[in-house]
């Protein structure tokens, strides 16, 4: 299949969005993304975040391990004056997988060094994290529990796709979904892992409501009978109810938001090789199991019910939010435009930058709707060179708070430092979307269950080796060669 990427200068990627029928703008230098942004009684030292990347290289108590040590300082020394830290689970059961964070009395200690060395490393490469914001996104994986899966609600589309591994059966009406008691009792997890977070040295908390994990499933439970389910106050119960008590038992601690703006339906691969193209799985209308999505036609966006969303948040106390779209696992083209497929994926139905543009749109009509708090938006690696030239764009024109790059700063964590003291990224270490790292996510082959992902082809001294291990000996390509 022909690579998509094939821009020399940034007006060559504008001609090709406008060809494409997308508005892009891409500024000639980077200064709007290092100016200083006034988050509660933060001013924040510029303008770009890391997004909460998981390492799924914890200990199988939660702990932080060596790799995930290592990423944290290399991601504080990187410049970046957000660092939005990885999902952490608020319970065992809510693990998305067996080495994913999560966050106990037991973890506590541990945490709070991994923190504490992230903030040294920024002192020491920056002089001052005074104006730096650092913090955890608390997660309740829910449907992607990888122990059985929680869910919320049943998804026609997604519910035959779900695999609960305790039996290796796929779900179907019959499945039984958490009860609201259940739903209160995770409530109560959010809250004592607020505090332990407060603890251990947070500034801010995310409470995850996106990629259709729990919170951002029942967003969408428009199906589900009870006090969570149904109309728009039901399935904004959860959130209202743990970002109310956070407030009030947890004084301090910031808190944020990343959600699912549009989740699209799923996605399955046909055909075979290079034309193993995704196509939506079959679906009647209207359809009622997805949020921000017309009910009438699955590519149609309607942010009726986002954008009172994020005025809802805005209201409540939430003082950033970070839009983002779609589900990794059913339809990744929508949350991740890649080059090149994931190893579980197949190729992507539309042009990637369309994709990347669909993200930026989404999230500027967030930041219009609520003017008077930072969006953070996302979608940005596959830019590569030309993603901060475009974040700065936007940033200037006021059509975003906050430019967040995820896969790009497995690759290239001092992408900040260097944007600053050089105008541009190093071509060296740009993701190239190879989806390497959400190869190595998804290898559940190893002795703990899981392998731990980084970016092979940039950091080939840690990660080569492993994704030799993952995939018995194979080699990685050539990322200069492919450049």
């Amino acid at each position: 299949m022909a690579r998509y990427f094939k821009y020399k200068t940034s007006a060559e990627l504008v001609a090709d969005a406008t060809e494409l029928g997308c508005n892009l703008d891409a500024a000639e230098n980077l200064d709007s993304l290092f100016t200083p942004v006034s988050v509660g009684n933060v001013q924040v030292g510029n303008r770009l975040c890391i997004q909460p990347m998981e390492g799924c290289d914890g200990t199988l108590a939660g702990l932080p391990d060596e790799l995930t040590f290592r990423r944290y300082q290399r991601f504080g020394a990187g410049g970046a004056k957000l660092i939005w830290g990885e999902a952490t689970a608020v319970s065992d059961a809510g693990r998305m997988n067996p080495r994913q964070l999560w966050i106990h009395e037991g973890s506590a200690s541990a945490l709070e060094q991994m923190l504490a060395g992230c903030r040294l490393s920024h002192r020491d490469a920056c002089g001052n994290d005074g104006d730096l914001l650092l913090g955890l996104q608390l997660t309740h994986s829910g449907r992607y529990s990888f122990r059985k899966p929680l869910v919320a609600m049943h998804d026609p589309i997604l519910d035959p796709l779900t695999l609960d591994k305790s039996n290796g059966q796929r779900l179907d009406s019959s499945y039984p979904l958490l009860s609201d008691d259940d739903l209160r009792r995770i409530e109560d997890q959010f809250v004592a892992a607020a505090k332990l977070a407060k603890k251990v040295g947070c500034d801010f908390v995310d409470l995850k409501q996106c990629h259709r994990y729990l919170l951002s499933e029942l967003l969408a439970s428009k199906t589900r009978p009870g006090d969570y389910g149904g109309c728009f106050e039901n399935r904004t119960r959860f959130i209202r109810n743990i970002v109310t008590r956070i407030r009030a038992e947890v004084p301090g601690l910031m808190l944020v938001s990343r959600f699912n703006a549009y989740d699209g339906i799923p996605y399955r691969g046909e055909g075979t090789g290079e034309d193993f193209i995704g196509v939506p799985c079959r679906h009647d209308l209207p359809l009622e199991a997805a949020f921000g999505v017309h009910p009438e036609n699955h590519l149609q966006v309607d942010l009726a019910e986002p954008i009172a969303l994020a005025r809802l948040l805005r209201d409540s106390g939430i003082q950033i939010l970070n839009v983002t779209l779609g589900n990794p696992y059913a339809n990744p083209h929508v949350v991740r435009p890649a080059e090149f497929p994931p190893v579980d994926g197949y190729h992507c139905p539309e042009h990637p930058l369309i994709g990347v543009c669909r993200q930026l749109q989404i999230a500027t009509a967030i930041q219009q709707a609520v003017p008077d708090i930072p969006v953070v938006g996302s979608g940005y690696s596959w830019l590569q060179e030309f993603a901060l030239h475009v974040g700065a764009a936007n940033v200037l024109q006021h059509r975003i708070g906050f430019v967040g790059l995820g896969r790009a700063a497995l690759s290239h964590p001092d992408f900040a430092r260097v944007a600053q003291e050089t105008g541009k990224l190093n071509r060296k270490q740009i993701c190239r979307t190879f989806s390497y790292c959400t190869g190595l996510m998804r290898n559940k082959q190893h002795p703990l269950g899981q392998f731990p992902t980084g970016c092979p082809p940039f950091d080939k001294d840690i990660y080569g080796p492993i994704w030799k291990e993952a995939n018995g000996g194979q080699g990685i390509v050539d990322a200069q060669k492919q450049d």
